[in-house]
């Protein structure tokens, strides 16, 4: 792959919200695709605090049933329609990959290094969104839709209960995929001469 072929990539990766379970995409494939893009991609002191967990079939389906009970409880029952059919197209999907920072190694760092301690939580969170656009591009170009969810924390509890997810992993989002059923909406942008600033 060439640099405008790596930019034509960036470009595609797009949020689609149209999805159905319907994906040629196996699910070796799709862990694959996880685990390449997690030892890839660079962390801070190579801390490698991210952490991914891969939902499909059931799971996924167990995921957005919690998720959407969850809200039932907080959602006004005259104004849950909107949010019960929201989290209806999230579990229309194939699968989701949610996403962590583990603590403990953050904690750890913080420790051995306090002259940057406050700067550890936000240099793993910058290495969680480089792994996420890494993994969201992937499977951009394995032909599947994408939308990266924040239930998070209200969903946490449950989730770490669920999955027997480790207490010093922080929920970060969930990344919903499955075959698109429509083409993503266009999306505007503001000019990028105000956002790219060049001294020469």
């Amino acid at each position: 792959m060439n640099t405008n072929e790596y930019l034509d990539a960036l470009a595609q990766r797009r949020t689609n919200y149209s999805l159905d379970k319907d994906i040629v995409v196996s699910t070796d494939r799709i862990c694959e695709i996880v685990e390449s893009a997690t030892l890839n991609t660079p962390s801070a002191f190579n801390s490698q605090t991210a952490r991914a967990v891969i939902l499909m079939g059931e799971q996924h389906d167990k995921l957005w049933a919690l998720t959407r009970d969850i809200l039932a409880t907080i959602v006004p029952e005259e104004k849950f329609e909107p949010t019960a059919t929201k989290i209806a197209g999230f579990a229309a999907g194939a699968g989701t990959i949610l996403y962590f920072d583990d603590m403990d190694i953050v904690a750890d760092l913080q420790k051995q290094f306090p002259t940057f301690a406050e700067n550890f939580p936000l240099w793993a969170m910058q290495a969680n969104a480089m792994l996420q656009e890494n993994i969201w591009t992937a499977l951009t170009l394995e032909g599947l839709g994408v939308n990266l969810q924040h239930y998070n924390p209200l969903i946490d509890e449950q989730v770490a209960r669920t999955w027997s997810i480790p207490a010093s992993w922080k929920l970060l989002g969930q990344m919903v995929f499955g075959n698109p059923t429509t083409a993503p909406e266009d999306k505007a942008s503001a000019d990028i001469k105000d956002r790219v600033i060049l001294h020469d």
